[in-house]
Parts: structure tokens; sequence; C-alpha cells
């Protein structure tokens, strides 16, 4: 077991584990913070100095090892600062988070104050500083705008910040004072010093009033009643944590403090006040962000005040509830770590701004995928394609109302924006006014925000809501909020002066109104997942099993799940179930089964066990109908009973066992406490020694089962390791920053990105293969839509990621894009330098009878994406050049040859970059290079209303025909989207192009021609389609004539697509899926009529096996998830289709060819076969009949007649396959299929063997086509235009 885990029975029972101060120390003197960012230019009272941590009570404690780094960085991000008498000193307060390597967290709460420098050393340092400094600017030109270039993004990151950096002070006298700044003998100068609380659990609001007690106690007039030490200890030793579900009271140095921890049923506890978070943001942006958040974006938080990067990123991940943020968390990034924010994950991180920066001089290393959130000028930046949060808009309906009950207008926060506007910088005069004023009024300087003075003045000029108020106090109801606010206004109260009840009151308020807003987005939650466990995958038998195999199992079926989620919920449900959040929450709710349950995970259960009683629904029955959060009420009573009546309080603060004389009180100077008395708690402490023998009893339990299985400790590694796969780099260590450490992040993050792309190119082959697509030998069996659509975007994702992973200057939103555009400008320059031009690789293709080949270019692919107006921005280019490379199976390729100039990879990127790691290079290459397997149309798909080019060709077959003809040969070619309408050939003219709007994959082509002249007959054994930009080419089978008195007098034809594989070198790029199902091929249609006269004729079983056939695929075809099916006109009328199956059975036994005369063909069958059955109907002979048979008939002879009477010329076999589909549709093949068989046209036509006279057989037929009434064909245009029917 790890150390952490080996205290764990004390850590949870005190309420601080360390008091620290943190300050400048007189022993080294000023020393520069090289790290946070130097900056020579500035006076030196704007320069930041090395602070150290002073003291830290106790020295260390087993369970939660002192980090002295991280919490000096985070006590004063900054550095020291410096003031003089004439500057601001108000004291400020923020929190701070540590995330451990293991994902536990420690809290910190700091109050910063101004206390004199007293060292003389260091005031003649400082005057010493501003002397140099003075004397550089006199000899100094004027100093020029210092527009260095600079090296590398993030140093110019660090230098956009200090730039600007406007003196603090508004008072003139600061102006006044001129470039002098500061004199020893005329000015007090005044350092930062930081009181720190580090605590196991964010009791923000109770450490906040300790600190802040503990600070006035050294700049009050009089000492405090006891020595601080009391106050320390007692904190430090006797204040235990509330027990769950219960509140405590403890005392600082002048006033009672209480706080209060949720009960094991209700939502964890959440101190930081969301009210802040969405005045700072507005609805919209919060719900915006958290969507961001859930869809494990990199969120950058940028604010002036540390406290409000604490409260917003707290309050958004606090709204995760039941998941958990998973990735690097750093809500407060010093200066110094600014290079993490090159990391190629998902973060969520915490950015000071500096006074007057613009946001617009803000370079970042990435921002493809990046939320940048403002919060001090209220507005965000949202990443492209985008997919919005279920329910949006009721949902911010639900969250306002909340907020204006207790009394907080829910408007606040500009409109958030895409990047696709890069034009609109939010800097505009007006917000910079508007951030001005915010500052002056900011809160944390203990005023009211101008927006609170707004709201009073609502509430008091409103005569309605006055009456409210007044209803309310009569009912025994305070309005806290107004109170509040009156009570600020009126004397700005602070603590101390009387006022502690609205502080109290301003405590209840806050957090009746944080657990409301959580209880909101909590029922959310319940209800998208309400049936999750359905479908969790549990196949493990045990624990060790299921940890071993994590990596190939499938854990949730993702597929069924969102086949049962309202269509307006997939957009989102798809990207989020993606995630390592959800991934994390179902291994957590698998590993249950053999361990105790995760915390949130129980409290979410229990939330849809108990929905379930209440909401008996079938969970297949989703709605998309919003359903509100029933238990608001609740939620809020069960924190008002707690914080009335106190459970438990602390034993108060008392004298200790010290040294007199010590700790002597000085006013304004916080002293050197006692060590001693503070590094060890009292020995009698109940609490303690109860979780002590806890601990031991835990321990002996421990060596126990130690002793019982010798390799454990192994055995435990391997679990946590196993655990925490799949686990980015969770989060990179504050401390130490030396270079071998800055190497290792970046190599553990090169690690993880190849790990990521092997995990996600796996995961889109086996999705891609499908379950079926083998056994059915149908290449059709593909997730087309949402979930292929998901797949690819994370890859987008990715190849981002890695492009702009040790980038030497960012250039445009997009990395991978400003690469190619590098490329493309090299080699048009290398192209235009060299008269030789460079020919690209061909691609060879095997229609080569005709069709050109088309080149293989990277460029070319890039024109084709450049040229395309709809799309606007650089992060939109790059991921249609992947999806277009990937529809071409030449992702692998390109990148391959983008990365082959090495000169400009290194140019581009530094040594630590993944691009830049040959064998990782190699590794991820080749993973992409397993895509080539399958068929992906993901640009075609997306890119609906693009103009494409597309080349036909007719092939005809040369030594049967004229390859020319005279008459006037037309195309239409039709495909999912759409069709291109009829076009008129070109008289003798085999090929031709044409540009249309994507018509997505092709079906069917139309080819005719209008019978003019001597040589209207016309033998074409395929046409080929091919799409210029994607490269797909189609192959259409013909095989017969068109034309008059040849074959069945057809003038025109439908034709079924099937597509071509890539061309043969294609073949060594990786194997293929089965092709697939393509129209009647040639040697069925050379003519099927002549098969008599053929030796080919298959027996009657072959024949009621291939309907057999034909008819189960199409049940298949239904059966299958509507975006795994393939297309229906293959089945109704390709090879091995229905329509071919039964031409086979009508001609069993069919007397087609007669001595001396024409070919007969079924139709005329059919033909005689009607005309027979009206003329009995006119003499009557079918009166007598039962009237379902009449109204059959009638229903033959009206289609028969509406299909003879279409203007368009489909010769006989053409209006036979458009009866079947016909009667397929409208559900009457089994209906005419007797009046057929019993009709006496048949004796003339058929042998006596025919399988058509076979009652037996004829009967089983009709059973067999019965089977497909229970589903919706539907017809393409293509095979029915003309037809009214």
């Amino acid at each position: 077991m790890s150390v952490s885990s080996a205290g764990s029975g004390a850590a949870p029972c005190r309420f601080a584990h360390y008091f620290v101060i943190c300050g400048i120390d007189t022993e080294t003197g000023l020393e520069p913070d090289q790290l946070a960012g130097e900056n020579f230019e500035q006076s030196p009272l704007k320069r930041t100095f090395k602070s150290k941590v002073l003291a830290r009570y106790p020295e260390n404690v087993e369970w939660n090892p002192f980090d002295q780094d991280a919490v000096n960085m985070l006590c004063l991000p900054k550095g020291l600062s410096f003031r003089t008498q004439a500057d601001q000193r108000d004291p400020q307060f923020h929190s701070f988070i540590i995330t451990k390597e293991d994902g536990s967290r420690t809290y910190g709460f700091v109050h910063t104050f101004y206390e004199e420098v007293t060292s003389p050393q260091i005031c003649s340092a400082m005057q010493t500083l501003y002397q140099m400094h003075n004397a550089e600017h006199a000899s100094a030109n004027p100093p020029s705008s210092s527009s260095s270039s600079s090296s590398s993004s993030m140093d110019s990151l660090a230098s956009s910040l200090d730039e600007a950096d406007t003196p603090t002070s508004s008072s003139s006298s600061s102006s006044s004072r001129g470039a002098g700044g500061y004199d020893a003998s005329r000015d007090t100068l005044y350092v930062s010093k930081a009181l720190c609380l580090i605590t196991p659990m964010p009791f923000m609001h109770a450490c906040r009033r300790f600190l802040s007690q503990l600070h006035r106690a050294v700049t009050a007039a009089t000492a405090p009643p006891l020595p601080l030490e009391s106050y320390v200890h007692n904190i430090l030793y006797e204040v235990p944590l509330p027990a769950l579900g219960r509140s405590l009271k403890f005392h600082g140095v002048y006033e009672p403090i209480v706080c209060q921890r949720p009960g094991p049923g209700e939502l964890p506890l959440a101190d930081f006040p969301l009210a802040d978070a969405f005045s700072l943001l507005g609805v919209e942006n919060l719900v915006q962000v958290f969507t961001c958040t859930l869809l494990e974006m990199q969120i950058l938080l940028y604010s002036q005040d540390y406290q409000r990067l604490m409260t917003v990123a707290e309050g958004i991940t606090t709204l995760l509830f039941p998941f958990q943020w998973q990735h690097v968390y750093v809500p407060i990034l010093p200066a110094s770590l600014l290079h993490f924010l090159d990391a190629p994950v998902p973060y969520l991180m915490g950015l000071q701004s500096k006074e007057g920066t613009d946001r617009s001089k803000l370079e970042l290393p990435q921002e493809a995928n990046l939320c940048f959130v403002d919060i001090d000028n209220h507005f965000i930046e949202l990443p492209e394609d985008f997919p919005q949060f279920p329910n949006k808009s009721e949902f911010m309906q639900e969250l306002s109302e909340v907020l204006l009950s207790f009394g907080i207008p829910a408007n606040t926060g500009a409109p958030p924006r895409t990047r696709s506007s890069p034009g609109s910088t939010p800097s505009t005069p007006g917000r910079e006014r508007k951030a001005l004023r915010q500052l002056e009024d900011d809160g944390r300087n203990g005023n009211l925000a101008g927006e609170e003075l707004a709201v009073l003045e609502l509430l008091q000029g409103n005569a309605t809501l006055e009456r409210l108020q007044a209803l309310t106090k009569r009912t025994g109801v305070t309005v806290a909020r107004v109170d509040a606010l009156r009570a600020g206004i009126k004397g700005q109260v602070t603590e101390g002066q009387g006022g502690r009840t609205a502080a109290e009151d301003e405590e209840l308020r806050n957090a009746k109104l944080n657990v409301q807003l959580r209880e909101v987005f909590a029922s959310r939650f319940t209800t998208m997942f309400a049936d999750y466990e359905a479908f969790v995958i549990q196949s493990a038998p045990d624990l060790e099993s299921w940890l071993t195999n994590r990596e190939q199992m499938h854990n949730f079926d993702k597929a069924s799940f969102l086949s049962d989620q309202p269509e307006p919920y997939l957009p989102f449900l798809s990207h989020f179930i993606e995630t390592q959040m959800f991934a994390t929450f179902i291994d957590n709710k698998i590993m249950s089964q053999w361990e105790e349950k995760e915390p949130l995970l129980r409290v979410f259960d229990a939330r849809i066990d108990k929905a379930r009683l209440y909401n008996v629904r079938a969970p297949s029955l989703r709605s998309s109908c919003y359903q509100r959060c029933s238990i608001l009420k609740e939620s809020a009573q069960a924190i008002e009973q707690r914080l009335m009546k106190i459970d438990h309080t602390a034993i108060h603060p008392h004298l200790l066992d010290m040294k007199i004389g010590q700790g002597k009180y000085e006013q304004g100077f916080f002293p050197k406490l006692q060590a001693d008395v503070l590094n060890t708690g009292p020995a009698n402490n109940k609490w303690s020694h109860r979780t002590a023998t806890a601990q031991r009893r835990k321990d002996r339990h421990r060596q126990q089962t130690e002793h019982l299985t010798l390799d454990n400790d192994l055995k435990e590694k391997y679990m946590q390791e196993a655990r925490s796969l799949g686990k980015n780099l969770r989060q990179p260590k504050l401390s130490d920053l030396s270079p071998a450490v800055i190497a290792q992040t970046n190599w553990k993050f090169v690690e993880g990105l190849l790990k990521e792309c092997r995990m996600k190119t796996k995961r889109m082959l086996v999705e891609k293969m499908g379950r079926e697509a083998v056994e059915l030998g149908h290449g059709e069996a593909n997730i087309t839509g949402l979930e292929e659509n998901t797949l690819i975007a994370s890859l987008c994702d990715l190849l981002e990621r890695i492009w702009s992973h040790g980038l030497q200057v960012k250039q445009g939103k997009s990395a991978l894009w400003s690469h190619l555009l590098h490329y493309q400008a090299r080699l048009e320059k290398l192209q235009a330098d060299s008269p030789v031009p460079h020919v690209p690789e061909r691609r060879k293709s095997d229609c080569s009878i005709a069709m050109p080949c088309l080149r293989v270019s990277l460029i070319q692919d890039m024109r084709h994406i450049q040229s395309m107006s709809e799309i606007k921005t650089d992060v939109g280019r790059a991921r249609a050049w992947i999806r277009l490379s990937l529809e071409k199976k030449l992702l692998s390729q390109h990148l391959k040859q983008l990365l082959s100039r090495q000169a400009l990879t290194k140019k581009l990127y530094k040594r630590y970059a993944f691009l830049r790691c040959e064998e990782e290079k190699e590794q991820f290459l080749f993973h992409l290079l397993s895509l080539n397997a399958v068929d992906y149309f993901c640009f075609t798909s997306v890119f609906t209303t693009i103009m494409i080019p597309y080349r036909v060709v007719i092939i005809p077959i040369k030594n049967l025909s004229n390859a020319m003809t005279t008459s006037n040969p037309w195309v239409c070619v039709s495909g999912e989207l759409g069709d291109s309408g009829i076009m008129q050939i070109p008289k003798n003219v085999l090929e031709m192009t044409f540009d249309c709007q994507n018509l997505g994959k092709l079906t069917t082509v139309q080819l005719g021609h209008d019978n003019a002249g001597l040589l209207a007959k016309w033998l074409v054994d395929c046409v080929m389609v091919r799409n210029e930009i994607t490269g797909h080419t189609y192959r259409f089978p013909c095989g017969r004539w068109l034309g008059k008195g040849v074959d069945d007098g057809s003038l025109e034809r439908v034709l079924i697509g099937e597509l071509v594989p890539s061309g043969e070198e294609d073949s060594g790029r990786g194997s293929r899926t089965p092709p697939p199902q393509h129209s009647p091929s040639q040697t069925r249609r050379i003519s099927i009529t002549s098969l008599s006269g053929r030796g080919h004729k298959p027996t009657s079983a072959q024949i009621q096996e291939a309907i057999g056939e034909a008819v189960n695929n199409i049940i298949k075809h239904f059966h299958k998830p509507e975006k795994e099916r393939g297309s229906l006109t293959v089945l109704l009328c390709g090879e091995n289709s229905l329509v071919s199956a039964l031409e086979q059975f009508f001609h069993h036994g069919f007397k087609s060819a007669r001595l001396f005369q024409k070919t007969v063909f079924v139709w005329d069958f059919v033909e005689k076969a009607v005309a027979y059955m009206e003329s009995a109907d006119q003499m009557g002979d079918l009166q007598e009949t039962a009237d379902p048979l009449g109204m059959t008939c009638q229903s033959l002879c009206h289609y028969v007649n509406a299909i003879n009477s279409t203007p368009r010329n489909i010769g006989k076999d053409g209006k036979f396959q458009l009866l079947v589909c016909l009667g397929a549709r409208d559900r009457l093949l089994p209906q005419w299929l007797p009046l057929l068989a019993e009709c006496p046209v048949i004796l003339r036509m058929y042998e006596d063997t025919a399988l058509l006279r076979d009652r037996t057989t004829a009967n089983a037929l009709i059973g067999v086509l019965e089977t497909l009434h229970d589903f919706p064909i539907t017809l393409e245009a293509s095979l029915v235009k003309g037809i009214n029917l």
C-alpha cells in the first residue's frame, strides 16, 4: 500500500493539515524571479522577486507530504510584490489546489497582505535598483517598442503578459512621484506576505474567515485575547472535519465559524460560490464551457483575479457530477509553468492576465480545440464543430429561474463566439472601461460590484418586489440576498462590526443556491443516463482478469445505447460516451462488483433507483421531453437544518504551554510563531486516538493478508498500473522545473499521444468492420453516420494535438494546416525554380481500359479543399483535408510525404516535439496506415453541398457492336444525395465530365438514346463513373443492347453500381473489405431470355435457394441499425437480387426461343395474362369470384397498364423489373402470383415441368414473399421515374 493510504485513517479527521507562511527571506534578500517572466524594462516596484516558505506547521504529515515548491508557487503565484504607502494595499484572498499524480487533491486557502519592510538591507537594495533603473532610462534613447520577434510562442506569451503592466494604483500621487518611484528617505516600503491553510477538503468560507480573523488580530490596535499560536494549534489539531451529514462550529480569533458537510446520499461538498461563476460568465456561457469540459476539450480560463480562476474552475468541475475530470487540472498556472500550455492533452487551466493586456496579444500554442474563457470580460471563444448540450434552452431556463429566485440576474455575459470570427477582438474601448470599472469596485476589495448595486437599485425601485419582500418577512423567510446587499451598502459592514449574522446569512444563502444549481445539473444526467446499467458489459469473472484484459474489452454497448436515445441528444451523447471521464465512470461501475462503490457512483446509482421507484417508465420509450429537477426544496432544506442547528462544537482555543515573552504582539507585523508547540498535536485527543486504533486494526489485517500471498505487492502494483491505464499523464508536477523533468514530461506526452493513436485507429477499425460484415458477405456493414463521425472528429482532434506539440512559433489556429501551407509554398517555389516539373506518383486503376489515371498528389488535395468556399477557417480546412485523405486511403502516405521534408519539420518544431521523435513517428504512420483496410466516405457524406467534378466513361463491347452510334445518347447519374439530371452525351464521344452538387455514394446510372439515325443500336459493356476529388470509381455493368428491334427493345436501362476497389498497388496497402454487391453482371444480363439456348440452366433447387437468399438479404438489411444498412436498390435489382431470382423462377420451363420468330420475354407472358383477365372481366367471368380476388386482378391490370403507358423506353426486362419492385413496395407480389399461375395463358407459354405450374412450389414462393410485408420498402427515384402509382 502507498504511504498516502497508510495514514488514511487519520487523514479524514483533521480539518487542516498545515499552516504555512510565505514571504520575503531577509537572509537571502532580493532575488529576481526569472521564471515568472522577468522584465527589466519595468520599474523595480513592478518586478517580481522570489518568495520563500518562511514557516510551516507541522513539519510534515505522513499522509499528505508537504510539497514546498508547489505551495510557495501557488501561495504567491507572481512572487513577491512591493508597494509604497502611496499604493493600494488591500489584503486579498485566493484559493488553490494541488492535484497529486494519483489524482488526489489538496486545497490551499491564502490570505495575502502587505507588511512593512523593516530590513534596511532590502530597502537599500530597492533604492539601488531604482537608481540603476533611472540611470539606464536617462542614458537610453526614448524606448522603442520592443518588437523583437520572440524565439518561441511560450516566451512571447510570457512577455505579452508582462507588457503594459500599468501601475495598480489609480492615485495621482504615483504619477506625481515621476520616475523616482521609491526613495528610502521619503517612502515606506511594503512587501506581500501570505498566510495559508492547507486542508483535505474545500471548506473555502470557513478558511477564509479564519485567516481574515487571524490577520485582523495582527492589525488591530489591541492584542488578541490569546497568543496566535493558540488559534493555529486549535485549527491544526483540535478541530476535526465535520462528520458526513453533520455541521461543526469552531472558534476563530474573534467569532465562531460554522461549516457543514453533506450526508452520504447528497451531492459531495462544494464550497466555492457557483453564484459568482454564473454572474461572471452568464448562464449560456457557463453551460457552453461546461459542455466543452464534458467533451474533454482544452479549456483555458483567463482572469486578473486568482480567486475568480478557482471559482470558475471548481464550479465547473463540481457540476460534472457523477463524472470527474480525468486530465490535467491546474486552475492557477504560475507564470513559471507557461510551457504546460503546450501540453497536447485535454486540460483545464487558469492563466492570470495582467492589467491592460489585450486578449489578441495572447499567443497560445494550439487553438483548434481550445475553449478560451475571458472571465473579466464575460466572454468565451468556442472551438468549431461543437455539439450543443441536450435541451439547452429549457436547461438554461431552469437555471435562470433558480438564480432569479435568489435575486441574481441570469443574463450577464457576452454571447459566446466561435473561432470562425477572428475579426472581432473583445477589447473594444467599452469593454476595457467595463473591466477597469470592475477592478475598482471588485468584490475582492471588499466593495460591492457594480452589478450588485444595479440589482439593489432595481429591487429598491420596484414596488411589487418590495411588497413581496414584506410578505416573505411576515412569513418568516428572509430574503438574504437583498438584506446582505442593503447591509453592504449601508456601512460596508465588515465582520466584527456587528455584521456577523449578515455574513452567516450570506453563507447559508450561498450554500442553498449552490446545492440547487448543482441539483439541476445532476438531474440532467440522472435523466440522460437513467438506463446506463443496461448497456454496461460485465464480461470478466473477477477483478484481476478484468484488469488484465481491460484494454481489449468493450465495457459499454455504445451502439445500442445510442440507438435508444432521442434523436436531438445524439450529437452530444455520441461524443460524450467516447471521453475518458465516461470510460472511468463505466470502469468504476464494473469494479463495484468486487470493490466498494466509488462515492460519486454510489450517490448517482441511488438517485437512479429512486427515480425508478417514482417514475416507472419503459426504458426503451425515450422522449426528448425536458424533465425539471424535482428535489430543489428538500436539498436546500437539508443544508439549512444543518447550519441552523449545530451538531458539533470543537474545543475552544486555549493557552498553550509556551515560553513566556515569545510571540510578543507588535501591531501590523505577523509574529514568528513558536515551532515546538505547533509541530505536535495533543496526545489525548479523542478522535485522533479513535482513528489511530482503527488504523492499527487495518494495518494488522493488511499484514495478515500480505503473509497469505507473498506476491501481493507485485499484484497491487500491477493492479494500480492496470487501473491508471488510458489516463494520460494526469497531472504535471508543479515543483521541480529542471530541464530533465520538463524533458521527461514531454516524453510522457509523446508516449501518451502514440498510445492514443493506437487505441483510436484500432477502435475505428473494429467499429468499421462491423459485426456482420463478413458473415453477410456484404461490404456495407459499416457504421455510417453518427458514431463514425464522432470517431473521425476525435482522430482530427488527435492529429491537431500532435501537430501542435513542440511548435517553435504558432501561426494560425490550426498547426496541421499551417504545416501543410509551408509545405505547399516550398513545393511551388521548387517547381517555379526548376524547369522540370515534379511528377507525383500515379495511382493506377483496375479499369484502365478507358478511365484515365488520377494523380496522387497531396498538393492537389489541398487545392480541392482551398477551392471549397463553404469552409471558412483553417481548422475547418485541416479537418476537411484529413477526411478527404482518409476517404482516399492516402492519409498515412500524405503525412509521410509531408514529414519527409525534414528541414521544414526542423524549422517548425522543437527537438522534443512528437513529429521529431523518429521511432514514434514511424509507428504513428503505421497505425494510420491500418485505416486503409476499410472504406470510409467521411468526406463525401459530410460536405454534402459542395460542387464535385465527375467523369463518365461508357465502354461498348467493341467486337459485337458499333462503338459509334448515330443516335443521341444521354446519361443520368444518381446517388444517395440526389441525381445529376439527364445530360446529353456529345455524339460519338464515350467520355464526358460534368460538375454537380455532391451526389453522395453513387447508386444507379440511367443510360439511353433517342433511336435516331441508321446506326441506332448500341451494345454497352458497362459505364464507369469517377468522383474526381475523392477518386472513388463506380462500375455500372450492362452487357445488353440498347435499340429498337434488338434484345428486349429497350432504349434506356437503369444500371446498378459497384464501387471499384482501389488500384492494384492499393492491395499492398493493407487488406480490404469484401467487395460490395453490384448490379446484374454482364454474364447474367447478356440476355437472361436466351438462357434456354445456353448451356447454363439453373436447376429448380438452385432457383428456390436463390429466392430464399434474396429475401433473406432484404430482411437482414432491415434488421441492421439504420446507420449500418447498405443500398436497398442493390438487394432488389443487383446481382443475386430479388428481381434476378424471380426472373429465373419465371424463366424455368418458359418457351422463349421460337424458330423463325422473335424471342419471347416473360413480360410478353404477363401482358397476355393481363389481356386475358381484362377480357374475362368484361365478359363477366370474374364477377362470380370472391371480391378480394377481383380487386387483386384489377390491381395487377392497373399496374401493368401503368408501366406500359410510361413515356420511358425501358424495354421488356426493364418493365418486368419495375413490376417486381412496385409489387414488393406495395406488398402485392404474393397476391399476383396465383393469378399468373392459374391463368390459362400459362398452358401455351410454359412446359408442364415449369416451377410456375407446380402448385406446391408456387405456394412456397408466396409464403417466402409474404415475409417481406413487415418491412417498409422504399424505391429509389431513378427506378420509378415517370410512373404515378
